[in-house]
């Protein structure tokens, strides 16, 4: 390669330069760009993600709670059929109860062998 007078060739050298840092400038730039994007798409994608679960997890304790406020309910009712039943069973066999131990106390046997 010959060098032309004047400096010619240095000048495209330097243009040639000066093309490679545009070049090399505006890749930077558009990997910041899609760095930005990205990172923008990937805030989204888990701020859904995260109201997804959030919403999840608020379902599974609103289900907890009136779950277990069934349970609470379906206890006492139980327990209060339970002491109704027991109570009538009570009244049923009290007279029977009184008979028995009336009996029991006047009825004595004496053992002369004593």
């Amino acid at each position: 390669m010959q060098v032309a007078p004047g400096g010619d060739g240095i000048q495209k050298l330097l243009a040639a330069e000066q093309e490679a840092q545009r070049i090399v400038s505006d890749a930077r730039k558009a990997k910041q760009e899609r760095m930005r994007q990205a990172k923008a798409e990937a805030e989204r994608e888990i701020g859904a993600y995260r109201a997804e679960r959030e919403g999840a997890y608020q379902k599974k304790v609103s289900e907890g709670s009136s779950g277990s406020q069934a349970t609470f309910q379906r206890l006492t009712q139980e327990t209060e059929a339970n002491v109704a039943r027991i109570t009538e069973e009570v009244q049923a066999k009290k007279s029977e109860v009184a008979q028995a131990l009336v009996k029991m106390t006047t009825s004595v046997k004496l053992d002369a062998s004593a």
